[in-house]
Formats: C-alpha cells, sequence, structure tokens
C-alpha cells in the first residue's frame, strides 16, 4: 500500500471515527494508513478536554495539522541571512520605503559594510518564500516574465528630411562622452492634458522630468529654451538629443536653434518609426516613473514639486549599469 502525508480532510475523518469509538484498526482500514501511523497521528494532535467532573484525551485534526505545518517550516537548508535581523530589515526598507530593486538593495547593502551577503536569486527566492514581515512579491515592480518574441515591423523614417538615428556618430551610440540625451513625452491619463517631458543623458543617466500644460510643439520649445537659459555651461552638457518622429516634436529647426545667441544649440536625431529601444534608457526611465505615477493617473493634479522628487530621486538611485553608482556621482 502507498503511503502518503495524512490531509487535513483525512486528519478530519480521523477525528469523526474516534468521537464514533471506532477502533485504530478499522480507521487504518477506512484511511489506508498502518496502525502505527494512525497512533503517531493521535498523539499527534491529542489535547486535555476539560469537562464537568472530569478530563479526557481528545484528537483535533485541527491541532495536527498546525503541528505538522509548523514542523515543515524546520526542513530544507537554513537561511543564508543566518540571524542578521538587521541585514534583513535593511533590505526590506530598501525596497518598501526607497522603492530600490532587489538588485539595488544588496549593491546599497554592501556600501553599508554588513558581513552577510547574498546573491539577487537568493533575494528573491526569498521575497517569493515570504521569509520578511512585510515584504512580498506584490512589492517589486517589475519581475521578469519570459514573452514571446514579437516580430518588429520594418523600421522606417516618417520624415526623410529629417537626421535619422542611422547618422548619429559612433561616440554617441557608444556612450563614450558626456552630453547626449534621448527625450520622450509621459502622457497624463483620465483626462488630463498635462504631459511629462523627459530627458536621459545617455552615459550617466541624469534625469531632467519637467511638466508641461500640453504636449503642442511650441510648448516642447519653450521647455527647452528654459532649460537652457538656465543651465549653465549648456552647450557642454547638451549636445545632441534623440527623439522620436512624433509630431510634437518636429519643429527641428526652431528646437535646434539657440534661444540665447545666433547658431544651434545641438544636433538632434529621429529614431526609426515603431523602435523605442532605439532610445532604450529613456523608455526605461519612463517606466521607473510610472512606479510612482502609474497609467491612468492625472497629471493636471500632480504638483510640481512631486514630480521634481521623483527626479531628484531617479538622480540619486543606483544603476547596475554604472557598477552601482547613482547618475548623480557619475554626472558629477
Amino acid at each position: 500500500m502507498a503511503q502518503h502525508y495524512m490531509t487535513y480532510e483525512e486528519r478530519v475523518r480521523l477525528e469523526t471515527l474516534l468521537g464514533e469509538k471506532k477502533s485504530v484498526a478499522y480507521i487504518a482500514g477506512k484511511l489506508g494508513f498502518s496502525r502505527q501511523t494512525i497512533y503517531n497521528e493521535i498523539k499527534r494532535g491529542s489535547y486535555l478536554h476539560t469537562r464537568d467532573y472530569w478530563d479526557e484525551q481528545r484528537y483535533s485534526a485541527q491541532k495536527a495539522q498546525q503541528v505538522t505545518d509548523y514542523a515543515q517550516t524546520a526542513k530544507g537548508r537554513p537561511l543564508k541571512v543566518g540571524n542578521d535581523h538587521a541585514y534583513v530589515s535593511y533590505l526590506e526598507q530598501k525596497i518598501l520605503r526607497d522603492r530600490f530593486s532587489p538588485a539595488a538593495a544588496l549593491a546599497a547593502a554592501r556600501k553599508e559594510g554588513f558581513g552577510t551577503s547574498i546573491s539577487v536569486n537568493t533575494l528573491y527566492s526569498y521575497i517569493d518564500k515570504r521569509i520578511f514581515y512585510e515584504l512580498g512579491n506584490k512589492h517589486l515592480w517589475e519581475k521578469w516574465k519570459k514573452r514571446p518574441k514579437a516580430q518588429r515591423p520594418e523600421r522606417r523614417v516618417a520624415h526623410k528630411k529629417l537626421p535619422s538615428i542611422e547618422a548619429r556618430p559612433d561616440s554617441i551610440n557608444q556612450r563614450r562622452e558626456f552630453g547626449h540625451w534621448e527625450m520622450d513625452l509621459v502622457v497624463s491619463g483620465r483626462g488630463g492634458k498635462s504631459v511629462l517631458l523627459t530627458l536621459t543623458e545617455r552615459l550617466s543617466r541624469q534625469e531632467i522630468i519637467r511638466k508641461l500644460p500640453d504636449r503642442k510643439a511650441e510648448t516642447i520649445r519653450k521647455a527647452i529654451d528654459q532649460i537652457e537659459r538656465k543651465t549653465p555651461g549648456f552647450r557642454q552638457k547638451f549636445k545632441s538629443i534623440t527623439t522620436d518622429n512624433g509630431s510634437e516634436f518636429l519643429q527641428y529647426e526652431k528646437l535646434r536653434k539657440s534661444c540665447k545667441c545666433k547658431g544651434q544649440r545641438f544636433d538632434i536625431y529621429y529614431c526609426h518609426s515603431y523602435s523605442a529601444w532605439e532610445k532604450g534608457s529613456n523608455e526605461n526611465h519612463n517606466r521607473m516613473i510610472r512606479r510612482f505615477l502609474p497609467k491612468g493617473t492625472n497629471f493636471d493634479e500632480v504638483s510640481s514639486r512631486e514630480i521634481r522628487k521623483i527626479q531628484d530621486w531617479m538622480n540619486h538611485y543606483p544603476r547596475r549599469s554604472l557598477n552601482w553608482a547613482t547618475p548623480a556621482e557619475v554626472a558629477g
């Protein structure tokens, strides 16, 4: 007879049969266990039941199940974090309070000098197993999921007269110097008209976010003018911008023209249509913004002060691509 662990339903049947004063041999035959297993199970769930004039031993299926469940927690290898509660608490707070990814939280812990160290895979495993007091998978912004590879449409540039990303020099493509940015818009939901203009520097991943009242090309140009006026050494810090060919970015000559002097202020390169990965740093940053302002958020109701807090958080968030330095540290 194949043996298996007794289930809770079988324990309830055992409790019922014992209440009917059935013998151990009868119960063993009914449930398909040996008599010794039944004796062990009765001992596991035994408790002292108090009556008016005497006490008697009884069996509780619920108690037996609780004892079994608790015993199961002792199985397996000991946790690699051991009894380092400070380390566990630090990781949990970094992810919950400071909105760090598990990998970033581990990097921050290494900088803090904790003696305990675990891998990213181990941390994800511990989160799955709920060894933390509060932290669970629902608190993670992104969990890797393998998706079928979609067939990419043929790349094309909507306006052939505009400079294509194909003409962008290798010095920009290979992120060898500071001053080359990617630009996009994050649009509002719930009927809001406001948008977020986002610029991401390719080398340092420095982020600039500006809340704009609408997505008109003229509004965007004025926002760039304002950044130029308020940024010391603008031409050294802004050498090129790569963006998509949405209508709001197509005032090519006006965008290039400096508002402070004659001549152009930076080069502009346009991505192929349906090729968001060509400005992948900016796309990744836009997803980070969505962690604070999920899709459907009405940006009309979000203050510029709150936007600035998000920008500051992003510029002080350690990145794997920067060897766990922050954009603010790399940009200097």
